[in-house]
């Protein structure tokens, strides 16, 4: 997959990031395959009561500004936790 494909499929699902990480350009794609990362793990934070509700639509806000920025090959990171790195 080129790093357009790859960042774009990294949004999808954890399924889908799991695919990107093996099969997909991982150097091309890292900042995205980053960001998608962060932001699946974060979710999880919307099992707390009440507020991750809130957390949540949050969190779908910054998937759709990072799935939109992968289709546009653009590197912004989304806010508040888009300066996390995990994959270096």
């Amino acid at each position: 997959m080129d790093k357009r494909t790859t960042g774009i499929v990294g949004y999808i699902t954890w399924v889908g990031l799991i695919i990107a990480l093996c099969a997909g350009d991982v150097q091309g794609a890292k900042f995205h395959l980053n960001q998608s990362l962060v932001i699946w793990l974060f979710a999880l934070l919307g099992v707390i009561p009440c507020l991750g509700q809130i957390w949540l639509i949050f969190i779908v806000v910054c998937w759709v500004m990072g799935l939109i920025h992968a289709i546009n090959e653009e590197e912004v990171p989304v806010p508040l936790i888009g300066g996390i790195r995990i994959l270096k």
